[in-house]
C-alpha cells in the first residue's frame, strides 16, 4: 500500500491506495482551521497540521486494520507559497504559518517591485515580478526584528511537514518560485534577490531534486505507527502534483484546477517559446521542456463571495441554491458584467486592494443576475488567459479538476468556450493531489479515473459570444495596463 497526503489551504487530505493497481482503500479529511481578519490576514498554525496528519493517520489505520503497517511509500504534496519562520536545527516554529493568499505584505512588494524592473525578475524567474515570498520576509522582519537575530529558516507547508516525517529540509520548486528564490531558466535555486534584499543567503530550504525520498524518521514512525525507514517522497506542489495525476489523459493536456487558485498547468515543449508575466515555470516532472503552472488573477476567494453576498451566507445552503440559479439561467442579463479580481491590488489605486467590479447594473438587476455574471467571468477570465495556449495546438485537451469543476454548468461553459478541443473531468478530484504525489513510486497508482464532458445543448452560443465579447472588452479597459493579467503568449516552431 502506499500512503498519498495532501495540504490545501483549507484542509488536509490523505488516502491509501493498493500497490498494484492504485485501487483506492482509503480515505479521510480534515479542515485546517483558518485566522481571517480584515487587515487581510490569512494564518494557520504549524502546530495544527501535524496534528491534523496525526489524526488522519490514526482515521486510515483503523479503516484498513492491520495492513497499516504494510505501506511501503509516503507521498506529500502541499500548498505553496506559505511562510513560516523556523528553528532550522530543530524544526519549532517561532510564527503562525501565513498562507499565500495573505495580503498584508503587499506594501512591501511593490517597494520591491519598484526597486527592479521586471526584466531583473524574468532574467532569471521568467516571470515579471518578485516571489510574494520576499515581501513576507521584509514584512516580518519589519514586525518581528528580533526573530531574524537567531538566523531562522523561511519554510512553508511542504518544508514543515517534510520536515517533521524525515528530519530532511526541501521545498519544492513552484514553492521555490513563490518565495522568490528560484532560477527557472536552470531549474535551481538562486541568492540573488536575497543578497540584494539583505536577507540571509540560506533563508530558504534546500530543492527537492527530481522524485528523490527519504526515509520515515523513528519519531514520525512512532507517531504514525509505521515501521521506520518507510520512503518518503516531496513535498511536491498541489498543482505539481494535480498535473502528475492528470497528464495521461492525453499527449498534451491543459489541466485546469478550479479551487482556492484558479490554475491552468501544461508543459511547455522544449522547441516552443512562451510566457506570461504571472507564470511560474519549473522542470517538468515527467521528462523534458517547463511545466507551466499559470495561476490566474481570481479564484475561490471570489467564487466564495459571490455566494456567500449574492446567494446565502451559509455555505452549504448557497451551493444548492447556486445549481438552481444556474440552472434556470447560465448567463447574466445582456449587459451585465463582473470583472473577477477580487483579492488584487486595485487596478487604479494600487496602495488598496481588491479590484473585482460589476458594471451594467440596472433597476431590474437581481442578487441573483450578479451571481451568474460572477460565474461567467471566472470562466470567460480563464479563457482569456489561456485561448492563445489553446489555439496554438500546443495542447490537445483540457482536463477540469478542482472543487468548482464539480459542477456540471461551469464544465458545461468552459467545454463550449474551449470548443473544439475535447474537455474531460477527475472524477474523485479531491485525490489528485494523494494520488500524484506517488509518482515516485508508481506513475500508475498517480493516474485518476476521469470521463469526458458534453457541453449543455440548449447553451445559448449567440448569447455566450457577446457576454464573452463584453468581458473582454471590459477587461482590456479596466485591465489592459495591469502587466501580470496578460494572457499567455505563445510561439510555436514552425513545421517545416
Amino acid at each position: 500500500m502506499y500512503l498519498g497526503i495532501d495540504i490545501g489551504s483549507t484542509s488536509l487530505k490523505a488516502a491509501v491506495f493498493d500497490a498494484r493497481r492504485g485501487r483506492l482503500l482509503a480515505q479521510t479529511g480534515q479542515r485546517l482551521p483558518l485566522d481571517v481578519d480584515k487587515t487581510g490576514k490569512r494564518e494557520q498554525d504549524p502546530a495544527a497540521l501535524i496534528r491534523a496528519l496525526s489524526a488522519v493517520a490514526g482515521s486510515l489505520r483503523h479503516q484498513v486494520g492491520n495492513r497499516w503497517a504494510k505501506v511501503r511509500g509516503i507521498g506529500l504534496a502541499t500548498q505553496g507559497g506559505s511562510a513560516i519562520l523556523v528553528n532550522r536545527k530543530t524544526g519549532v516554529p517561532s510564527t503562525q504559518m501565513i498562507l499565500w493568499n495573505d495580503t498584508r505584505a503587499f506594501g512591501h512588494f511593490h517597494k520591491i517591485a519598484a526597486r527592479f524592473p521586471p526584466r531583473w525578475w524574468r532574467a532569471f524567474s521568467l516571470r515579471d515580478e518578485p516571489g510574494m515570498g520576499l515581501a513576507r520576509a521584509q514584512w516580518l522582519r519589519e514586525k518581528w526584528p528580533r526573530l531574524f537575530k537567531g538566523n531562522p529558516l523561511c519554510v512553508g507547508a511542504g518544508e514543515h511537514v517534510y520536515f517533521a516525517l524525515t528530519g530532511e529540509w526541501r521545498q519544492d520548486a513552484c514553492h521555490a518560485l513563490q518565495s522568490g528564490c528560484y532560477d527557472a531558466r536552470h531549474h535551481r535555486l538562486t541568492t540573488r534577490p536575497l543578497a540584494e534584499l539583505g536577507l540571509p543567503t540560506d533563508f530558504f530550504a534546500p530543492l527537492r531534486r527530481g522524485h528523490e525520498t527519504h526515509p520515515l524518521t523513528r519519531d514520525a514512525a512512532a507517531w504514525l505507527k509505521l515501521p521506520a525507514g518507510v520512503p518518503v517522497a516531496g513535498p511536491y506542489n498541489d498543482h505539481e502534483a494535480g498535473y502528475l495525476s492528470a497528464f495521461h489523459v492525453s499527449r498534451h493536456p491543459l489541466e485546469c484546477s478550479l479551487g482556492t487558485a484558479w490554475v491552468g498547468n501544461f508543459v511547455l515543449p522544449p522547441a516552443c517559446r512562451g510566457g506570461a508575466p504571472f507564470q511560474l515555470c519549473i522542470a517538468a516532472p515527467t521528462g523534458t521542456g517547463r511545466l507551466v503552472i499559470m495561476p490566474l488573477l481570481t479564484g475561490n476567494v471570489t467564487l466564495d463571495w459571490a455566494l456567500a453576498t449574492f446567494v446565502h451566507t451559509d455555505h452549504k445552503t448557497a451551493l444548492a441554491r447556486a445549481a438552481r440559479i444556474l440552472s434556470e439561467q447560465l448567463l447574466p442579463p445582456p449587459g451585465l458584467v463582473a470583472l473577477p479580481w477580487l483579492n488584487r491590488p486595485n487596478a487604479l489605486r494600487p496602495a488598496h486592494t481588491g479590484s473585482a467590479a460589476f458594471f451594467g447594473i440596472g433597476p431590474a438587476t437581481t442578487h441573483a443576475d450578479f451571481f451568474r455574471a460572477a460565474v461567467a467571468a471566472m470562466a470567460f477570465e480563464f479563457a482569456r488567459v489561456f485561448d492563445p495556449v489553446a489555439g496554438s495546438g500546443a495542447v490537445d485537451s483540457l482536463v477540469l479538476c478542482g472543487g468548482t469543476a464539480k459542477n456540471a454548468h461551469i464544465r458545461s461553459l468552459f467545454t463550449a468556450l474551449f470548443t473544439p478541443l475535447p474537455v474531460h473531468r477527475v472524477i474523485e478530484t479531491e485525490l489528485m493531489g494523494a494520488r500524484g504525489c506517488l509518482y515516485a513510486f508508481d506513475p500508475k497508482i498517480a493516474r485518476a479515473a476521469t470521463e469526458p464532458v458534453r457541453c449543455d445543448a440548449g447553451l445559448d452560443r449567440k448569447a455566450l459570444a457577446e457576454a464573452r465579447s463584453l468581458y473582454l472588452e471590459t477587461s482590456e479597459r479596466l485591465y489592459g495596463h495591469v502587466r501580470a493579467g496578460k494572457p499567455y503568449a505563445l510561439t510555436m516552431p514552425e513545421k517545416k
